[in-house]
């Protein structure tokens, strides 16, 4: 994606009623807010532009001395067994059940996907440390959609 196309998505954000959009394609991840104080933001691999600012892929959100131990190359995904919602806590405002670098173990909660009005909690098949969230709240995930990635 280039800076055209940052800026037009910026435009419809101006130009419609939205206060935030987030596109994913691929490996990068545009996210833009408007605010009344704050100006734009993306979030993206490229390079920053002006009034754009950059943050890192998740795998340099975790310590550094921790990083260089994982190898994701190794990271499994969990994936959704069913359509639906996914949420990442209990409740609206709750904490969420796993955050990247949360260590978990097989069988512990890692999310619910609402499906036909019933909640389904989503379990961990293996012990590890969660490396990527691919869903985010209140997103309808698609059956075998990774939802996690754990190492």
């Amino acid at each position: 994606m280039n800076i055209k196309q940052i800026k037009s998505l910026a435009d419809i954000l101006k130009e419609s009623d939205l206060s935030v959009l987030d596109i994913s394609e691929g490996e990068l991840h545009i996210h833009l807010e408007r605010g009344t104080a704050a100006a734009p933001a993306a979030v993206a691999p490229a390079a920053p532009a002006a009034g754009l600012t950059e943050t890192a892929p998740a795998e340099s959100l975790l310590p550094e001395d921790r990083s260089s131990e994982l190898d994701f190359n190794d990271a499994k995904d969990i994936k959704a067994p069913m359509v639906g919602v996914f949420y990442s806590a209990p409740s609206p405002g709750a904490t969420p059940y796993v955050s990247i670098g949360s260590k978990v173990k097989k069988g512990d909660v890692l999310c619910i996907i609402e499906a036909m009005k019933l909640m389904n909690e989503i379990t961990s098949d293996f012990d590890g440390e969660i490396v990527d969230i691919c869903a985010m709240d209140g997103d309808v995930v698609e059956y075998g959609q990774p939802l996690f990635k754990i190492c």
